[in-house]
């Protein structure tokens, strides 16, 4: 007998029904619809393209009420009707088995929104029409120079049914893509690498990526050894959304409080309300950004730290993370933020905007305004040496660069770098126009992110790296 599939306004309508049969006193359904795409090439050829679907479902049963609410979840992918019943009934006897859950609250009211019975969107091949004819002229031109280029292009839409107990119904859905694309020499000597976000592909041009990296590999066709020690360093937006992506990962509330993070005070509590930073930076999310569209409300398959199951469906607004300098805000759940005494819960929102009052200009233009130093391209294997401070150690990738007399002259050698994204925001000495950024190291997980280009005067290269 073929298992009967649901559509996700059945799986959440299903779902609900049948948790209140079972004598659940509240109950949320979440349903994620992915569909996405990708190319991939190496040594200037097409090797594989794909497309996949992907469904999954997740069931927040609560029993009991008011602080004595404990809650169980369970999710699957690729649920049934007859799977969906397991899933409630596990849902609802794990909520037994717990005890209280410290972040009970209220789930969220809520109607249907406008667009609750629209099907899931899809992507296709079809979204590369103008990409991949550029990206063929870019693998020949590419082969005729005796180059070789390596690339993946990614693209994919999800869209996010929420229903609860208690009337909720939202709908939304959210396309995202992205290019990552490395050059190489005829005698792999030299790397360079360029990358890109985009939520269409319209406005991805192959053949403009190819030319950055072929000017980047023209750099490299000098090299110089260069000492570790602090440097004046360029970092591109790219290797800014390195850094500052571990920073905004870093904003949890809890965390924050329970003395865990460089957001915790000394003594006990947070730091909301500190000077961070004397220059006018800000750090900004917005569920609505043009262009870096997120999630408008509260997604949380599991609670802890800023997240509560008990939130979805909580409408998210801009917030100022970081305003003119000072912490504004940290992330929060209802309950946390009544932990440590925040006015309102502020949850993740999945984008993040960095930005500098006043500042203006390119890379490039930072470039000519250099007498000496660095350029970066982009940072990997970063990792956390000491969380009171953000101190994080990584690697330079695919290319640092030599700048004298506001030129780029010649490639150097990578550096194990340590510094701090806080102590960054304090230190720089000049700041670009901020522009859409796609992080080398993160970009996979957080992909809309807006981030300037910085000059630090004192780069900490720890050590040289024989990383090629």
């Amino acid at each position: 007998m073929t298992a009967v599939q649901l559509t996700p306004q059945d799986t959440v309508e299903r779902g609900l029904a049948l948790a209140a049969a079972e004598g659940a006193d509240g109950c949320v359904v979440l349903v994620a619809e992915t569909s996405s795409t990708n190319l991939r090439w190496a040594n200037n050829t097409l090797t594989t393209n794909g497309a996949m679907r992907g469904s999954s479902v997740t069931v927040i049963a609560t029993v009991g009420a008011g602080k004595g609410t404990a809650a169980g979840v369970v999710g699957r992918s690729s649920v049934t009707e007859d799977s969906l019943r397991e899933i409630v009934s596990a849902a609802i006897a794990t909520a037994r088995a717990a005890g209280p859950a410290e972040d009970a609250r209220p789930l969220v009211d809520g109607t249907a929104s406008a667009d609750w019975d629209l099907e899931p969107e899809v992507t296709s091949v079809g979204v590369y029409e103008k990409f991949a004819p550029s990206l063929g002229e870019s693998l020949r031109r590419a082969a005729a120079e005796k180059r070789r280029l390596y690339g993946f292009a990614n693209h994919e839409v999800a869209t996010l049914y929420v229903g609860s107990s208690t009337g909720l119904r939202l709908r939304q859905a959210l396309p995202r893509g992205y290019v990552s694309s490395t050059g190489k020499n005829a005698d792999l000597s030299h790397s360079a690498w360029v990358g890109t976000a985009t939520r269409d592909f319209t406005d991805v041009d192959a053949l403009a990526l190819d030319g950055e990296l072929t000017r980047r590999l023209g750099w490299a066709s000098r090299t110089v050894s260069v000492d570790a020690g602090r440097h004046p360093t360029i970092l591109p937006p790219a290797a800014v959304a390195d850094l500052m992506t571990y920073l905004f990962w870093q904003l949890d509330g809890r965390d924050a409080f329970e003395g865990q993070t460089v957001f915790s005070k000394a003594g006990g509590g947070t730091r909301i309300g500190d000077t961070l930073s004397s220059q006018p930076v800000t750090l900004h999310s917005d569920p609505a950004l043009a262009g870096l569209e997120a999630f408008s409300f509260a997604v949380a398959r599991s609670s802890g730290g800023s997240s509560s199951v008990f939130d979805n469906g909580l409408t998210l607004a801009a917030t100022d993370w970081i305003r003119g300098g000072k912490l504004e805000h940290l992330m929060t759940s209802r309950y946390t933020a009544d932990l440590i005494g925040a006015p309102t819960a502020t949850p993740d929102i999945e984008n993040y905007v960095l930005s500098v009052d006043g500042a203006s200009g390119s890379t490039d233009d930072l470039v000519t305004g250099l007498d000496h130093g660095l350029l970066l391209t982009c940072l990997w294997y970063i990792r956390v040496v000491d969380p009171q401070t953000l101190l994080l150690t990584g690697l330079t990738r695919d290319g640092v660069y030599l700048v004298e007399n506001g030129e780029v002259t010649g490639a150097v050698n990578n550096f194990r770098f340590n510094e701090s994204p806080v102590d960054l925001l304090s230190r720089f000495g000049a700041a670009g126009t901020t522009v859409p950024s796609f992080s080398r190291e993160w970009g996979d997980y957080l992909s809309r992110t807006a981030t300037p280009p910085l000059l630090i005067p004192d780069y900490n290269m720890s050590s040289v790296s024989q990383a090629s």
